[in-house]
């Protein structure tokens, strides 16, 4: 766990995505939660010692951000789509997944279940805790229910997996030009710290580095499709990322795929 500023603590080991919390005098709040039950209850004890956990806010609607939720209390905030998706998940799918992601001897998965947010937004929300302040902003990009959380007072923004770092972005469900306008927008906000969905602590800097990277895939695609390729003939002929590693070959045929959809419109 890392202390990012005065009241902020960022945890980016854990299996899923990274998760969050911040410190207030009325209680805190949490940013995503922890996808393997035993990191959960990890992340429940050492929340517990700096206050009681107040807000859970679920950035996204991807199972590794809300799976932990089951495991803390607190008032759930996300977006409209994520309740949605959190509804349709399947449990015994994700049962599945965690078993096989959960050593022996630790946390039970029998009463595991997913806890959808009873609080959602659509475009915009502001939560007030104690001194702080939360602003919740919908901005689309690696999903349609992408949601950015500032918080003005520590300078940092929760960027979900629209910013990741060091591992390569995921764009099945992604909204590839208004990604590039959402990192335009963050760049607008006051803040120096980004917490990336993925990957370690960075600043503001590196979102000209996302947007490069969100431009090359477009770019990428949309050449081959400007070429007459089919999608078939697009896998096998961009390499965007390396694919002597084959998890590297199945992510990029899977953003082409998502990606010469959306692009041959």
């Amino acid at each position: 766990m890392q202390k990012i500023t005065d009241n902020v603590y960022v945890e980016t080991d854990f299996s899923g995505c990274n998760v969050s919390f911040v410190v207030t005098n009325e209680g805190v709040v949490m940013i995503d939660t922890p996808m393997v039950p035993a990191d959960a209850v990890r992340w429940r004890n050492d929340i517990a010692k700096y206050g009681t956990l107040r807000y859970i806010i679920n950035t996204e609607p991807h199972i590794d951000h809300f799976a932990g939720n089951c495991f803390f209390d607190g008032t759930i905030v996300a977006h409209e789509g994520t309740r949605e998706a959190i509804l349709n998940a399947s449990i015994e799918q994700v049962k599945g997944m965690l078993t096989s992601m959960t050593p022996e001897g630790s946390t039970p998965l029998d009463d595991f279940s997913f806890s959808p947010p009873s609080i959602t937004l659509s475009k915009h929300l502001t939560l007030y805790l104690g001194k702080h302040t939360f602003k919740l902003i919908n901005l689309p990009g690696h999903s349609p229910y992408q949601v950015v959380v500032y918080v003005p007072e520590e300078g940092v923004v929760f960027t979900s997996d629209n910013v990741v770092n060091g591992t390569p972005p995921f764009l099945h469900q992604a909204l590839p030009y208004e990604w590039l306008e959402s990192l335009k927008h963050m760049q607008q906000l006051e803040a120096n710290v980004l917490v990336p969905g993925h990957g370690d602590v960075c600043d503001r800097s590196y979102l000209s580095i996302m947007s490069n990277t969100i431009q090359t895939w477009i770019d990428a695609v949309s050449g081959a499709i400007d070429k007459g390729m089919s999608l078939e003939e697009t896998q096998n002929t961009i390499s965007v990322l390396d694919l002597r590693d084959e998890r590297a070959k199945q992510i990029q045929d899977m953003n082409v795929a998502h990606l010469y959809e959306v692009l041959k419109k």
